[in-house]
């Protein structure tokens, strides 16, 4: 696995962000014909908090990105991408428990929304969500604190 870092999101990130965004979840979206690319990058912009976002570096360089939002007693795992490029060499996973950790000290909840079809859902399966609710669109998933990943 390529060495990785967090650091802490600026307001300067927002269009890599929003760009990593578009590529990452072009497929997904044009599947459930919810494409466009203009939408797909404003919807970031309008919704991003620095305060509650980490940029991924690898070797320096930006990979990826993502938030992590609290909301009372739950932490909203949110605006997770990573760089094609990148995915498939574990950065996702060791990433995300990362995350999690920090979670389970906080002993908070941790909910997230995934495309329906989404490969990354097996991801947050294998890291201990559950699927809480779904719809056509979205899945909606929860873990626990202290949830075994397997």
């Amino acid at each position: 696995m390529a060495d990785w870092s967090l650091r802490a999101a600026v307001g300067a990130d927002v269009e890599v962000i929003a760009e990593v965004r578009a590529v990452v979840l072009r497929a997904d979206l044009e599947r459930l014909g919810r494409y466009d690319e203009h939408r797909v990058r404003q919807r970031l912009r309008d919704g991003f908090d620095a305060a509650h976002t980490w940029v991924i570096e690898v070797g320096g360089t930006f990979a990826g990105c993502v938030a992590l939002r609290p909301d009372g007693d739950t932490r909203w795992l949110e605006h997770f991408y990573l760089a094609p490029r990148l995915q498939g060499r574990g950065i996702g996973s060791a990433v995300l428990r990362e995350l999690l950790e920090r979670s389970d000290r906080d002993g908070v909840l941790v909910r997230l929304n995934v495309l329906q079809g989404s490969a990354a859902r097996r991801l947050y399966e294998r890291h201990g969500f559950t699927v809480e609710s779904e719809d056509p669109v979205d899945v909606f998933m929860v873990r626990r604190s202290g949830a075994a990943a397997r």
